[in-house]
């Protein structure tokens, strides 16, 4: 794999890749090592219009295809994405310092499913008719027009997958912009959907930071804004896509339990446990970081998060057998080095892990004997650090699970499958699992409730989001006037 992945320009738009060399640079770290992989550079103002632009005037004719036309290219993006898998994923490994092997399956792979998802569903969505007697009225789904897509680090490809296709199918155009930590994944996929036979202009790509996102989102040609990020940065876009009431996607981040009642196989819980925070070197938004355990398997299931725990492999991202990389950047590594010493200082109990490594890498973390007022109870970390809570009744744990402003996940594992009903059914979030977790399937919608953000990626929940609803009112017979 080798360390070089400079694109051919920093931003693609109306089909080609474009350079504005007058914008701020944007170095490219690859975690694992410091190298610098690539430079771009942040778009001016010049480039962003160009975006706009393109994507306005490519929208008109591709809202006017029939949709089994739009739902063809995509169909052929799809396959060229998964010839391209191992190719993608490498460069996803580069970009974001995710081991291969879970790039491989969790990236680009996601991406292709969703875009296979969505090309099949464009044709299938219509309107209604609505009887008033002599008269009535049919609606049309009608596209919104330019969309801005805004990413995160985390997971670039599958983000611009997840908001360009349902966009896409629904007939609007997309301006995405990349996080600037991870910025290279979204232009290779902005050159597939040209060779699959996408019109240019209609996914154009410009890199930059927030200033740049802040021109995309209150640009008046803007209908739509869908925002994957914190919840600081859900407030600014939030409240800068209100002011022209534009329609607005956001999800955000989460602080999501994970309760494991006495009757749950062990051996479950803990592998989800683990997926549920160590996947991703623990960056993923839904990631289930506050374990609630019923006290009478507390101490089994300790022992055997904790052997399982430290058998994980750390390494070098690109080698096969490394099972957790490093952290994403420097930042991200001292704010997750501030919250180990915040738990120590605040009293919680160290079951394994708790150092910074090399580099940017931490060893996955496990801290016992949380309480629900220390800080790493309530505030995200983003990293491999699990908090274990001790639970005793299903009423305390759901009044806890639920002590949270943010609302994204949350799982249950129990064999009483009555219970877990009544758990989810009472569980303050937008995605909930039992006796499974972090399995996001494009055929479910996704997204949170309270801070963790509005509206739904994935599923034919998507498509509200992503497109409008005319009324056309037919009159059949004379007109009744009272004039």
């Amino acid at each position: 794999m080798t360390l070089t992945a400079q694109p051919k320009a920093s931003h693609f738009i109306d089909g080609a890749y474009v350079e504005d060399t007058a914008g701020a640079e944007i170095e490219v770290i690859f975690p694992a090592t410091g190298a610098v992989i690539a430079r771009l550079h942040e778009a001016t103002p010049a480039i962003v219009e160009a975006a706009i632009a393109s994507a306005e005037r490519a929208q008109k004719d591709w809202a006017a295809m029939r949709p089994v036309e739009r739902a063809r290219i995509l169909s052929r993006a799809v396959q060229i994405i998964r010839e391209r898998n191992e190719e993608l994923s490498q460069l996803e490994t580069l970009d974001t310092g995710k081991p291969i092997n879970e790039t491989r399956y969790a990236d680009a792979t996601s991406g292709a499913d969703c875009l296979e998802y969505f090309a099949g569903l464009a044709p299938t969505v219509t309107g209604e008719t609505i009887p008033l007697g002599r008269d009535m009225v049919y609606t049309i789904r009608e596209p919104l027009g330019v969309c801005v897509g805004i990413g995160a680090w985390n997971y670039p490809t599958q983000i611009a997958c997840w908001k360009s296709a349902p966009a896409l199918a629904m007939g609007n155009a997309m301006v995405f912009k990349p996080s600037e930590t991870t910025p290279l994944c979204t232009l290779k996929l902005a050159e597939i959907y040209i060779e699959a036979g996408l019109p240019p202009g209609l996914f154009n790509v410009v890199q930059g930071r927030g200033a740049v996102g802040a021109s995309l989102v209150t640009d008046p040609r803007v209908a739509k804004v869908s925002l994957t990020g914190s919840v600081a940065t859900g407030r600014k876009v939030y409240a800068a896509a209100a002011e022209g009431i534009r329609a607005v996607t956001m999800e955000l981040g989460g602080k999501s339990p994970l309760i494991v009642f006495d009757d749950a196989s062990v051996e479950d819980a803990v592998g989800a446990a683990m997926l549920g925070n160590f996947y991703s070197t623990g960056q993923i938004c839904s990631n289930g970081t506050r374990v609630f355990v019923q006290k009478g398997i507390k101490a089994k299931f300790l022992e055997r998060l904790k052997a399982r725990t430290e058998a994980i492999v750390i390494g070098d991202p690109r080698a096969e057998a490394t099972q957790m990389g490093p952290l994403v950047s420097r930042m991200q590594a001292e704010k997750v080095a501030h919250y180990l010493q915040v738990a120590r200082d605040e009293g919680a109990t160290l079951v394994t892990g708790g150092s910074m490594k090399d580099g940017l890498y931490v060893e996955p973390t496990v801290f016992a004997d949380v309480t629900d007022a220390m800080t790493i109870a309530r505030e995200e970390i983003f990293g491999p650090v699990m908090s274990v809570l001790d639970f005793e009744t299903e009423d305390e744990v759901l009044a806890r699970a639920n002590g949270s402003e943010e609302g994204l996940a949350a799982g249950v594992f129990t064999a009483d499958l009555a219970r877990a009903h009544r758990m989810v059914a009472g569980l303050q979030a937008g995605t909930t699992w039992i006796n499974a977790y972090n399995l996001t399937p494009v055929e479910a919608p996704f997204g949170g409730v309270k801070r963790s953000g509005v509206g739904r990626e994935n599923a034919k929940a998507a498509i509200e989001h992503y497109s409008q609803v005319k009324s056309v009112y037919l009159g059949l017979g004379p007109v009744d006037a009272p004039y």
